[in-house]
C-alpha cells in the first residue's frame, strides 16, 4: 500500500519532502487546506467537533485493546466506545455542563478515559488529566488553577506489582478545590445504557485541552490547546509523518499526564487501533511490552528515549524473544535518543525497522522534528522539520546556522500554537514563555543543530540547562549519552555549580545495584567524556546518588539539583515525583 506522504506529494505535484515542506511553509494556508481536504477533516471556517470527528471513522471492530499489567485485559469495539460516550455525556449534561467548563481527571491510561475526555469535547467543555500516581500537591498546583466542575478518578491504582490506594491523597485534593459540583470514582459508572449520542459545533478555535508544563520554576503554566489546531496537526503527523494506515495497531506507552496520550488518542481518526497498556514496562519482566508488541500485532510502537535506554542496559534483546514481524516503526520521545540506542533498536528490536526520533512538546501538543516514512534514517538524528512548520536553528543574534548548536526556532504560525495560559488575561505569561527570546518568533527552548549536508536535527537538551564553563556552552544530553554507555551507571544528572567566579561542572551517577563509585570508575568517566565528546565536558566533581529527582510526568530536573547544591529553596518541589530524594543533593560537604 502507498504511503499517506507519497500519495499527498502525487495529489500536490510535488517533488519530494524538501520540495514539499518548502512549498508547505511559503504557502502554509494552502497546504493546510489541501491537507485538511486530503484527511477528510472539515474546512477551517466549518463549525465542527473533535468528539464528532475521532468517533466518525471509528469501525464496528477493534477501536482499542487494553492491557493492564495485573492481567486484566479487553476490548472496545467502535460500538463501545460510542456506547460509552454517550454514557458520559448524557452525566456532563445532568450536571449541567456547558462549553468551556473544566472537567479534570486522575485515571490510569484505560479506554473509559478516552470516552470521558469524548464525552467532555461532544459538549464543549475542556479536557484536563493527570496521571494517578502525581503526588496531591502536585494534582492540586495544576487542577486548583481550573476552578473545575467535575473529576473522576479512580478508587485505586497499580504500578510495579504494587496496588496503591487513593483514599487519603483524594481526600486532600477534594478540599482543596471547592468549585467541584461532583466527584465521581469511574469504576462506578454503569456503561449499559446506550442514550442518543449528540454533538455541539464550535469554531476550531474552541478550547479542547489543558496540558500543563512540568513546573519545574513555580507554579505549572496551564496551556490551552484549540480543538481545530490539536486536529489537524496531529492528524497529518499520524498520516504524513508515521504512516498509520487504517486498521494498523497503533501504540505509545504513556500515562494521561503526558501529551503523548492526547496524541495517541486522535489514531482514531486515521483509522487504526488503539493500544492501551496501564503498568510498569518493566513489570514482571523487561519482556512485558514485547510480549504485548508481538501477541497484538503492533505496527507503531512509540516509547520514550529513556525506555530503549533502560532496555538495553538490562540486557533485553526483544529480537530473540519475539515476532516482531508486523511492526513498521519505532518512535521516540521524551529526551534525546542517543546514537547508541539507534544501534540497539536495529541490532537487538528490528533490524528493518523504522526508527523516528521525533520530538515537540507540551507547548504545542505536537512537534516540530520527526519522521519521513519515505527515506532512510541516519544514526542520531531526527529526519525532518514538520510539514508546516518553518523550523531553524538560530545564534544568539537570530542568525540561522547550521552544523553548529544553537536555539531551536520555529518561523511562522501553525495551527497547534495555544490558544495562551490560563489565569494569563493580558497574554504576558505566554509571551514571555515562547516569544521574549526573539520577538515575534517561537523559541522552544531546545538546544539543537542542524546539518548542512542530510538536513536532518540533533537535539543536545533544553537550552535552560545547557551549561556554559568558561563561556563553552555545553547541553547536558552530550554528558549523559556518554555516561549512560558505561556499564557500571544506571544514569546520571549534571548541573552547573557557581565557583569562583565561574562555573563547573557537577556529575551525579545513579549506580546499578551492586557497584560503588570508586577512583576506577571515576576515571573511566572523565577519560570517556573527555575522549568521545571533548575536554569541556569532563565535570570537576563526579558524586554517587542513590536517587535522581524527576518531574511528575517522568522528567530528571536539573533545576531542582542545581538549587540544592547552591543552598537555594527550590521554585517547586511539587513538581517531583520524588521530592524526598533532594536532602541528598543538599549541603554536600565535597562541593563546600
Amino acid at each position: 500500500m502507498p504511503t499517506h506522504l507519497a500519495n499527498f506529494l502525487s495529489l500536490t505535484g510535488q517533488a519530494d519532502f524538501a520540495s514539499l515542506h518548502r512549498w508547505s511553509v511559503e504557502s502554509s494556508p494552502e497546504f493546510w487546506d489541501c491537507f485538511r481536504s486530503y484527511a477528510g477533516l472539515p474546512p477551517e471556517a466549518a463549525p465542527f467537533n473533535f468528539a464528532q470527528e475521532l468517533l466518525r471513522n471509528v469501525s464496528d471492530g477493534p477501536a482499542i485493546l487494553f492491557r493492564d499489567e495485573s492481567g486484566l485485559n479487553f476490548d472496545w469495539t467502535g460500538a463501545d466506545l460510542r456506547r460509552a460516550v454517550a454514557v458520559y455525556a448524557a452525566l456532563l449534561r445532568r450536571h449541567g455542563i456547558v462549553p468551556g467548563d473544566r472537567i479534570v481527571a486522575l485515571l490510569p491510561n484505560r479506554p473509559e478515559t478516552i470516552a470521558l475526555m469524548l464525552a467532555t469535547a461532544s459538549v464543549g467543555a475542556v479536557w484536563s488529566s493527570c496521571s494517578p500516581d502525581f503526588g496531591a500537591q502536585g494534582i492540586i498546583d495544576r487542577f486548583a488553577q481550573l476552578a473545575p466542575r467535575l473529576l473522576f478518578t479512580t478508587a485505586a491504582y497499580s504500578f510495579a506489582g504494587k496496588v496503591y490506594s487513593s483514599g487519603e491523597r483524594l481526600r486532600q485534593i477534594l478540599a482543596a478545590l471547592p468549585t467541584l459540583d461532583a466527584t465521581y470514582l469511574i469504576e462506578e459508572i454503569a456503561l449499559e445504557a446506550e442514550p442518543e449520542l449528540s454533538f455541539s459545533l464550535f469554531e476550531h478555535r474552541h478550547p479542547l485541552f489543558i496540558l500543563f508544563s512540568s513546573g519545574t520554576t513555580g507554579l505549572p503554566k496551564c496551556i490551552i490547546h484549540s480543538s481545530g489546531g490539536t486536529l489537524v496537526q496531529i492528524v497529518k503527523e499520524h498520516l504524513l509523518h508515521v504512516d498509520v494506515q487504517p486498521g494498523e495497531r497503533l501504540f505509545y506507552y504513556t500515562t494521561c499526564g503526558w501529551m503523548m496520550w492526547n496524541w495517541l488518542v486522535v489514531g482514531l481518526v486515521s483509522k487504526a487501533t488503539l493500544v492501551l497498556y496501564n503498568g510498569s514496562p518493566f513489570y514482571p519482566d523487561a519482556g512485558v511490552l514485547w510480549r504485548m508488541a508481538e501477541e497484538e500485532s503492533i505496527a507503531h510502537f512509540g516509547t520514550s528515549a529513556k525506555y530503549l535506554a533502560l532496555l538495553e542496559k538490562q540486557g533485553y534483546q526483544p529480537m530473540r524473544h519475539h515476532n516482531l514481524d508486523s511492526m513498521r516503526q519505532v518512535l521516540s520521545t521524551g529526551s534525546p535518543l542517543a546514537p547508541e540506542s539507534f544501534d540497539f533498536v536495529w541490532r537487538d528490536i528490528k533490524k528493518d525497522v523504522h526508527l523516528a526520533s521525533i520530538s515537540g512538546g507540551t507547548d504545542i501538543v505536537s512537534c516540530f522534528v520527526l519522521g519521513n516514512p519515505l527515506a532512510p534514517v541516519k544514526r542520531g538524528e531526527l529526519q525532518v522539520p514538520g510539514l508546516g512548520m518553518d523550523v531553524q536553528i538560530w545564534n544568539p543574534a537570530g542568525e540561522r546556522v547550521w552544523d553548529e548548536p544553537g536555539e531551536l526556532v520555529c518561523c511562522n504560525r501553525f495551527p497547534s500554537m495555544p490558544l495562551g495560559f490560563w489565569n494569563d488575561a493580558d497574554g504576558r505569561k505566554y509571551h514571555d514563555a515562547y516569544f521574549a527570546r526573539f520577538e515575534g518568533v517561537w523559541c522552544h527552548g531546545d538546544w539543537a543543530s542542524q546539518s548542512s549536508i542530510t538536513e536532518g536535527f540533533t537535539i543536545h537538551g533544553r537550552s535552560d540547562t545547557t551549561l556554559n564553563p568558561g563561556g563553552i556552552r555545553i547541553g547536558t544530553a552530550e554528558i549523559y549519552r556518554q555516561v549512560e554507555s558505561i556499564g557500571e551507571i544506571e544514569e546520571c544528572i549534571a548541573v552547573g555549580q557557581e565557583w569562583e567566579g565561574d562555573l563547573r561542572i557537577v556529575l551525579f551517577v545513579k549506580l546499578r545495584a551492586g557497584e560503588i563509585l570508586n577512583e576506577g570508575l571515576v576515571e573511566r568517566i572523565r577519560k570517556t567524556l573527555r575522549e568521545q565528546a571533548s575536554p569541556h565536558h569532563v565535570p570537576k566533581k563526579i558524586l554517587s546518588v542513590s536517587e535522581i529527582p524527576r518531574t511528575v510526568s517522568g522528567k530528571i530536573s536539573e533545576a531542582a539539583v542545581r538549587d540544592a547544591i547552591h543552598g537555594r529553596a527550590s521554585a517547586n518541589l511539587n513538581a517531583l515525583a520524588n521530592p524526598e530524594c533532594i536532602k541528598e543533593f543538599q549541603a554536600r560537604p565535597e562541593l563546600l
